[in-house]
């Protein structure tokens, strides 16, 4: 699926099975809690801390699928076209750091 397939289908979804989008501040907050989802699974599947009894079952392709979606609404609600945001992005980086991590010696 591409990423403006993937914009569709969440706003098709959103506007049939979940009525409508919540407000832009709501699904910003909504994203926050999904990345701290995200982050605590990190720190105990590959950090040093250890799940709880009967949290471990948690899988991290959910997590980042739930960041991912939310993220999606977001940019549907305010009229990003993340494909071409991606495309610029990539742009900006090639540009930037184009020698930077090749001359960073913490990355040798």
């Amino acid at each position: 699926m591409t990423l403006e397939e993937a914009q569709k289908k969440v706003d098709q979804w959103i506007t049939t099975t979940g009525v409508r989008y919540f407000s832009e501040l709501t699904n910003m907050a909504i994203l926050t809690e999904e990345v701290g989802e995200v982050a605590r699974l990190m720190a105990r599947k590959y950090g040093d801390q250890s799940f709880k009894k009967g949290e471990d079952n948690a899988e991290l392709a959910d997590e980042m699928a739930d960041v991912l979606w939310v993220l999606i609404c977001l940019a549907n609600q305010t009229g990003v076209d993340l494909t071409k945001a991606l495309e610029k992005n990539f742009e900006k980086k090639s540009q930037r750091d184009s020698q930077r991590h090749r001359d960073n010696p913490k990355l040798r």
